[in-house]
């Protein structure tokens, strides 16, 4: 996934506790929680794995560790859960699942004073500019655009099919500032909306130029979706080596 996706500077989190018992202590935290009982709400999971599933939904700006990482169930969730057993009753309502969290938070924000966790953290946005850049640019578009060709077959008299274009646009993803298809779902959603707005997967065949123009349009359609809805995508990697210089300095994602 990282293939292609924008390089954006890493800001290395140094996990410690506070910004965890901040949220909890926060009003926002009940609306926040309950929308997340929402998503996970299930009859078949216990109170314990109500929490876990939780804790994954949470984000390091609400001052928690990646909790999908294993590492961080092993050596965070795990020791703590084990010694803040939760009310195990076997149908959850949404009072005890707030009642519960926050007690298991609580201990998890000590946990975390006493073993802090650094965490390395980068946003990748996706807002069109890339694409803009390229279309400008129309000697090094139509060189790339040139490029991108060779990588699909032509019938005899030089026609192609158009549907080939999600190949041609994979080869141009990084020069247009995108990331691969399959990477990204919000992004496979957005490109998937512009084929079909162009007729652009019918199968027809078409002529050289005619399938350019076509990569042209579908580059400029998802332009102006980005523009006008640019997405976010943000990654965070437990660092193992602890770190006498790591920084508590979070950029927000938009």
């Amino acid at each position: 996934m990282a293939t292609g996706l924008k390089r954006d500077p890493i800001v290395i989190l140094r996990i410690d506790g506070e910004d965890l018992l901040e949220f909890v202590k926060n009003p926002s935290y009940e609306p926040e929680m309950i929308c997340i009982f929402s998503e996970i709400a299930s009859p078949e999971l216990s109170v314990h794995e109500h929490i876990v599933k939780a804790f994954e939904k949470l984000k390091v700006e609400q001052g928690m560790p990646p909790a999908s990482d294993s590492w961080v169930i092993s050596n965070v969730l795990d020791p703590v859960l084990q010694n803040c057993p939760v009310n195990g009753e076997p149908i959850v309502s949404q009072e005890t699942f707030l009642v519960e969290f926050k007690r298991v938070a609580e201990s998890v924000a000590l946990h975390l004073r006493e073993q802090p966790v650094i965490v390395a953290h980068s946003e990748s946005t996706f807002d069109g500019s890339g694409i803009k850049r390229l279309l400008s640019n129309k000697f090094e578009l139509d060189k790339i655009l040139d490029s991108a060709m060779k990588s699909v077959p032509k019938d005899r008299s030089g026609k192609i099919s158009k549907e080939y274009l999600r190949v041609v646009l994979d080869v141009l993803a990084p020069s247009a500032g995108l990331p691969p298809i399959g990477a990204i779902d919000q992004m496979d959603t957005i490109v998937a909306d512009a084929l079909k707005m162009m007729d652009a997967e019918d199968g027809k065949i078409i002529k050289e130029e005619e399938f350019k123009k076509l990569v042209v349009e579908v580059l400029g359609s998802i332009m102006l979706q980005l523009e006008g809805n640019p997405v976010s995508v943000s990654t965070n990697s437990v660092v193992h080596e602890p770190l006498t210089s790591a920084s508590t300095l979070l950029q927000p994602s938009s």
